[in-house]
């Protein structure tokens, strides 16, 4: 039964009892920010693209160990039966390609490329992604305090930061990189030389994050909820951490995935130069230093590694731009 309805003046009214009663239907959810931004990424086929293949990326790099195991793949295994000692070439097909090696083998040892490639997926991304947790960290807690308190404190960190980028990078990783190979901090071995790629990439890359976050906290700090939490009597460091921060996750975030790539270059360049992972422990720079020697004769050896690399900064760097696309309010 419904509500009857009186008329005055020939027009029809209903009464409140019957205005209320479909009031919960069809109601208009609001959208949170995250939400709002999900949908602008999924429009972004080549962005989805990226973000697929990246977390594929990083599933291999978790499971490297545990596949190894599963399909009994030895990266460091040697296979001489496979290999043309005199022609420094495999045997057989392209590469040495079969169905035991689908990618082939090493050209000087025999050892099967595919789980080389395995094996040294979570190097890279280990060493890439804690680099870039370090610079993070540290560029975001002194960009935000520069942006913040202005005055001395911004010159003394701006001044900081442009010392750091006057470094020579590249020849400071070398010479740190090679005067630490034996043993420091009581560590040895793989541990040792991955603390080291990740200390010396990840300190001397925070300034870049420390810019990035010191201008936009210049922006949010004249915004109107600082002023409130002011007027409210809240201090620096809540205002830092507890209003500034939030809001800065979104230009972290973007910048981490284009960092990433950064240093697994970073990384390949150093083991290509000898002073990053050391052999027989599989990496992609390490495997494109031997092939140097031999890729006249082997071509693929130099061109799997290369295509890893080449795949995976791709991939980060479409995935970076249509996330920086989705997360910015006055995009499209």
């Amino acid at each position: 039964m419904t509500a009857p309805i009186e008329t005055t003046s020939g027009q029809a009214e209903a009464h409140p009892e019957a205005v209320l009663s479909g009031a919960g239907r069809g109601m208009i959810e609001g959208r949170s920010l995250g939400q709002i931004a999900w949908s602008r990424l999924r429009r972004d086929k080549v962005a989805m693209a990226g973000g697929v293949v990246v977390v594929l990326l990083v599933l291999l790099a978790i499971l490297a160990k545990p596949i190894e195991m599963v399909f009994n793949l030895d990266p460091n295994a040697f296979h001489q039966n496979l290999v043309d000692p005199e022609l420094l070439s495999p045997k057989g097909g392209w590469g040495g390609m079969s169905w035991s090696h689908p990618l082939g083998v090493d050209p000087k040892f025999g050892r099967d490329i595919l789980a080389r490639i395995i094996e040294g997926s979570w190097i890279s991304m280990l060493v890439a992604t804690g680099a870039t947790v370090l610079s993070n960290v540290i560029g975001t807690v002194l960009g935000v305090i520069a942006g913040y308190y202005g005055g001395w404190v911004d010159s003394l960190i701006s001044r900081l930061m442009d010392v750091f980028l006057a470094f020579p990078l590249l020849l400071f990783a070398i010479s740190i990189s090679a005067s630490l190979q034996d043993g420091a901090f009581g560590l040895s071995g793989l541990p040792l030389r991955i603390c080291v790629l990740i200390f010396v990439i990840g300190f001397f890359n925070w300034p870049y994050m420390g810019r990035i976050v010191r201008g936009q906290t210049l922006s949010l700090r004249e915004r109107e909820f600082v002023d409130a939490a002011r007027g409210m009597g809240a201090r620096g460091p809540f205002i830092l951490f507890r209003e500034l921060l939030p809001n800065l996750v979104a230009p972290i975030l973007v910048y981490s995935t284009l960092l990433i790539p950064t240093n697994i270059l970073f990384e390949a360049a150093l083991s290509f130069l000898g002073v990053g992972i050391a052999p027989p422990q599989a990496s992609w720079g390490g495997m494109l230093t031997s092939a140097v020697d031999v890729y006249q004769s082997d071509p693929q050896y130099m061109f799997v590694p290369g295509l890893a690399i080449f795949i995976t900064v791709l991939a980060f760097n479409l995935f970076g731009d249509g996330l920086r696309d989705a997360l910015d309010p006055r995009s499209k």
